[in-house]
Protein backbone atom coordinates (compact mmCIF):
# COMPACT_ATOMS: atom_id res chain seq x y z
CA UNK A 1 0.00 0.00 0.00
CA UNK A 2 1.29 3.74 -0.80
CA UNK A 3 -0.67 6.97 -0.05
CA UNK A 4 -1.31 8.99 -2.97
CA UNK A 5 -0.07 12.70 -3.05
CA UNK A 6 -2.85 14.50 -2.60
CA UNK A 7 -3.43 17.15 -0.08
CA UNK A 8 -5.91 16.36 3.21
CA UNK A 9 -9.11 18.47 2.40
CA UNK A 10 -12.45 17.79 3.04
CA UNK A 11 -13.28 18.23 -1.02
CA UNK A 12 -10.18 15.52 -1.64
CA UNK A 13 -11.69 13.45 0.56
CA UNK A 14 -15.08 13.40 -0.88
CA UNK A 15 -13.51 12.97 -4.87
CA UNK A 16 -11.82 9.60 -3.53
CA UNK A 17 -14.09 8.13 -1.48
CA UNK A 18 -15.78 8.52 -4.75
CA UNK A 19 -12.99 6.85 -6.85
CA UNK A 20 -12.76 3.90 -4.28
CA UNK A 21 -16.28 3.39 -5.09
CA UNK A 22 -16.08 3.57 -8.77
CA UNK A 23 -12.89 1.22 -8.60
CA UNK A 24 -14.88 -1.18 -6.40
CA UNK A 25 -17.67 -1.54 -8.90
CA UNK A 26 -15.11 -2.31 -11.56
CA UNK A 27 -13.67 -4.66 -10.05
CA UNK A 28 -16.65 -6.74 -9.19
CA UNK A 29 -17.79 -6.19 -12.87
CA UNK A 30 -13.87 -7.35 -13.96
CA UNK A 31 -14.04 -10.60 -11.70
CA UNK A 32 -17.18 -11.52 -12.78
CA UNK A 33 -15.96 -10.94 -16.48
CA UNK A 34 -12.70 -13.08 -15.26
CA UNK A 35 -14.80 -15.71 -14.13
CA UNK A 36 -17.20 -16.09 -16.90
CA UNK A 37 -13.92 -16.20 -19.09
CA UNK A 38 -12.64 -18.62 -17.19
CA UNK A 39 -15.62 -21.04 -17.12
CA UNK A 40 -15.83 -20.65 -20.99
CA UNK A 41 -12.16 -20.99 -21.62
CA UNK A 42 -12.27 -24.62 -19.97
CA UNK A 43 -15.19 -25.93 -21.91
CA UNK A 44 -13.79 -25.20 -24.95
CA UNK A 45 -10.34 -26.87 -23.65
CA UNK A 46 -12.54 -29.69 -23.11
CA UNK A 47 -13.96 -30.19 -26.41
CA UNK A 48 -10.92 -29.45 -27.84
CA UNK A 49 -9.13 -32.07 -26.01
CA UNK A 50 -11.81 -34.55 -26.86
CA UNK A 51 -11.73 -33.85 -30.53
CA UNK A 52 -8.10 -33.62 -30.86
CA UNK A 53 -8.06 -36.96 -29.38
CA UNK A 54 -10.70 -38.01 -32.16
CA UNK A 55 -8.56 -36.42 -35.31
CA UNK A 56 -5.06 -38.37 -34.22
CA UNK A 57 -7.07 -41.80 -34.15
CA UNK A 58 -8.33 -41.26 -37.28
CA UNK A 59 -5.09 -39.31 -39.08
CA UNK A 60 -3.59 -43.02 -37.53
CA UNK A 61 -5.38 -45.18 -39.30
CA UNK A 62 -5.50 -43.21 -42.34
CA UNK A 63 -1.92 -42.57 -42.28
CA UNK A 64 -1.22 -46.71 -42.07
CA UNK A 65 -3.64 -47.53 -44.96
CA UNK A 66 -2.23 -44.63 -46.76
CA UNK A 67 1.24 -46.13 -46.33
CA UNK A 68 -0.16 -50.13 -46.84
CA UNK A 69 -1.32 -48.32 -50.10
CA UNK A 70 2.01 -46.58 -51.07
CA UNK A 71 4.02 -50.10 -50.65
CA UNK A 72 1.55 -51.36 -52.78
CA UNK A 73 0.98 -49.28 -55.69
CA UNK A 74 3.52 -47.83 -58.56
CA UNK A 75 4.81 -44.92 -57.27
CA UNK A 76 3.64 -43.02 -60.93
CA UNK A 77 -0.01 -44.54 -60.31
CA UNK A 78 -0.65 -43.10 -57.14
CA UNK A 79 0.88 -39.88 -57.85
CA UNK A 80 -1.84 -40.24 -60.77
CA UNK A 81 -4.75 -41.41 -59.02
CA UNK A 82 -4.27 -38.00 -56.55
CA UNK A 83 -3.35 -35.44 -59.32
CA UNK A 84 -6.62 -34.19 -60.01
CA UNK A 85 -8.99 -34.97 -57.12
CA UNK A 86 -12.29 -33.38 -57.66
CA UNK A 87 -13.69 -32.49 -54.37
CA UNK A 88 -13.74 -28.53 -53.64
CA UNK A 89 -13.83 -26.95 -50.25
CA UNK A 90 -15.22 -23.88 -49.14
CA UNK A 91 -14.46 -22.14 -45.75
CA UNK A 92 -16.30 -19.30 -44.24
CA UNK A 93 -15.41 -17.20 -41.55
CA UNK A 94 -17.44 -15.44 -39.51
CA UNK A 95 -16.82 -13.62 -35.69
CA UNK A 96 -19.27 -13.69 -32.72
CA UNK A 97 -18.56 -11.45 -29.67
CA UNK A 98 -18.39 -13.06 -26.42
CA UNK A 99 -17.28 -10.69 -23.08
CA UNK A 100 -15.75 -8.34 -25.21
CA UNK A 101 -13.67 -10.90 -27.47
CA UNK A 102 -14.20 -11.41 -31.11
CA UNK A 103 -14.12 -15.25 -31.40
CA UNK A 104 -13.98 -16.77 -34.73
CA UNK A 105 -16.22 -19.77 -36.22
CA UNK A 106 -15.57 -21.62 -39.64
CA UNK A 107 -17.88 -22.97 -41.57
CA UNK A 108 -16.89 -25.57 -44.26
CA UNK A 109 -18.83 -26.61 -47.69
CA UNK A 110 -17.08 -29.40 -49.31
CA UNK A 111 -18.06 -30.59 -52.72
CA UNK A 112 -17.32 -33.76 -54.78
CA UNK A 113 -15.51 -36.52 -53.75
CA UNK A 114 -12.18 -37.36 -53.29
CA UNK A 115 -11.84 -40.60 -54.90
CA UNK A 116 -11.52 -39.54 -58.53
CA UNK A 117 -9.52 -42.12 -60.29
CA UNK A 118 -10.37 -45.75 -61.88
CA UNK A 119 -10.29 -48.43 -59.36
CA UNK A 120 -8.46 -51.53 -61.61
CA UNK A 121 -5.11 -50.16 -60.51
CA UNK A 122 -5.60 -48.27 -57.28
CA UNK A 123 -5.39 -50.71 -53.71
CA UNK A 124 -8.27 -50.44 -51.13
CA UNK A 125 -6.25 -49.73 -48.73
CA UNK A 126 -5.95 -45.63 -50.83
CA UNK A 127 -9.62 -45.75 -50.83
CA UNK A 128 -9.92 -46.37 -47.26
CA UNK A 129 -7.36 -43.40 -45.87
CA UNK A 130 -8.37 -40.96 -48.92
CA UNK A 131 -11.98 -40.75 -47.58
CA UNK A 132 -10.88 -40.67 -43.82
CA UNK A 133 -8.59 -38.05 -44.67
CA UNK A 134 -12.14 -36.32 -46.31
CA UNK A 135 -14.29 -37.21 -43.13
CA UNK A 136 -11.30 -35.71 -40.80
CA UNK A 137 -10.99 -32.62 -42.60
CA UNK A 138 -14.01 -30.85 -41.37
CA UNK A 139 -12.97 -32.04 -38.38
CA UNK A 140 -9.24 -30.18 -38.35
CA UNK A 141 -11.27 -26.65 -39.51
CA UNK A 142 -13.00 -26.66 -36.28
CA UNK A 143 -9.96 -27.79 -34.28
CA UNK A 144 -8.58 -25.08 -35.99
CA UNK A 145 -11.16 -22.95 -34.08
CA UNK A 146 -11.48 -24.11 -31.24
CA UNK A 147 -8.04 -23.86 -30.85
CA UNK A 148 -8.03 -20.06 -32.42
CA UNK A 149 -11.11 -19.74 -30.02
CA UNK A 150 -9.16 -20.27 -27.01
CA UNK A 151 -6.09 -18.21 -27.59
CA UNK A 152 -8.32 -15.28 -28.20
CA UNK A 153 -10.30 -15.78 -24.67
CA UNK A 154 -6.69 -16.73 -23.03
CA UNK A 155 -5.19 -13.46 -24.17
CA UNK A 156 -8.54 -11.67 -22.92
CA UNK A 157 -8.16 -13.80 -19.63
CA UNK A 158 -4.78 -12.81 -18.67
CA UNK A 159 -5.58 -9.02 -19.74
CA UNK A 160 -8.34 -9.26 -17.35
CA UNK A 161 -6.41 -10.97 -14.94
CA UNK A 162 -3.99 -7.91 -14.31
CA UNK A 163 -6.74 -5.67 -14.09
CA UNK A 164 -8.33 -7.57 -11.40
CA UNK A 165 -4.98 -7.35 -9.42
CA UNK A 166 -4.26 -4.04 -10.31
CA UNK A 167 -7.20 -2.97 -8.69
CA UNK A 168 -7.06 -5.44 -6.13
CA UNK A 169 -3.64 -5.38 -4.59
CA UNK A 170 -2.96 -2.15 -5.37
CA UNK A 171 -5.35 0.95 -6.63
CA UNK A 172 -8.22 0.15 -4.05
CA UNK A 173 -5.43 -0.65 -0.97
CA UNK A 174 -3.87 2.62 -1.89
CA UNK A 175 -7.04 4.56 -1.98
CA UNK A 176 -8.19 2.99 1.10
CA UNK A 177 -4.60 4.08 2.55
CA UNK A 178 -5.37 7.77 1.38
CA UNK A 179 -8.61 8.07 2.70
CA UNK A 180 -7.59 6.84 6.08
CA UNK A 181 -4.80 9.08 6.24
CA UNK A 182 -6.86 12.10 5.32
CA UNK A 183 -9.89 11.62 7.99
CA UNK A 184 -6.83 10.82 10.68
CA UNK A 185 -5.11 14.42 9.59
CA UNK A 186 -8.95 16.27 9.42
CA UNK A 187 -9.47 14.77 12.83
CA UNK A 188 -6.54 15.99 14.18
CA UNK A 189 -7.18 19.30 12.83
CA UNK A 190 -10.96 19.46 13.94
CA UNK A 191 -9.66 18.74 17.31
CA UNK A 192 -6.98 21.54 17.04
CA UNK A 193 -9.40 23.44 16.09
CA UNK A 194 -11.60 22.68 18.74
CA UNK A 195 -8.71 23.05 21.13
CA UNK A 196 -7.95 26.25 20.01
CA UNK A 197 -11.31 27.57 19.96
CA UNK A 198 -11.87 26.76 23.84
CA UNK A 199 -8.43 28.29 24.90
CA UNK A 200 -9.56 31.49 23.42
CA UNK A 201 -12.90 31.44 24.75
CA UNK A 202 -11.19 30.77 27.90
CA UNK A 203 -9.18 33.70 27.74
CA UNK A 204 -11.88 35.94 26.58
CA UNK A 205 -14.48 34.93 29.59
CA UNK A 206 -10.96 35.54 31.61
CA UNK A 207 -10.17 38.88 30.14
CA UNK A 208 -14.34 39.62 30.36
CA UNK A 209 -14.00 38.66 34.64
CA UNK A 210 -10.73 40.87 35.25
CA UNK A 211 -12.47 43.86 33.24
CA UNK A 212 -15.80 43.46 34.90
CA UNK A 213 -13.82 43.13 38.61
Amino acid sequence: MAKLNVKPTRMELLNLKKRIKSAKRGHKLLKDKQDGLMKTFMEIIREAKKLRREVEEKLTVAFKNFAQASSMMMPEVLESALLYPSAKVDLEVTTKNVMSVYIPYFKVQQEGDILNYGYLQTSAELDSSLGVFQEVFPMLIKLAEIERQAERLAAELETTRRRVNALEYKMIPDLEETIKFISMKLAETERSTIVSVMRIKAMIEESSEKTGA
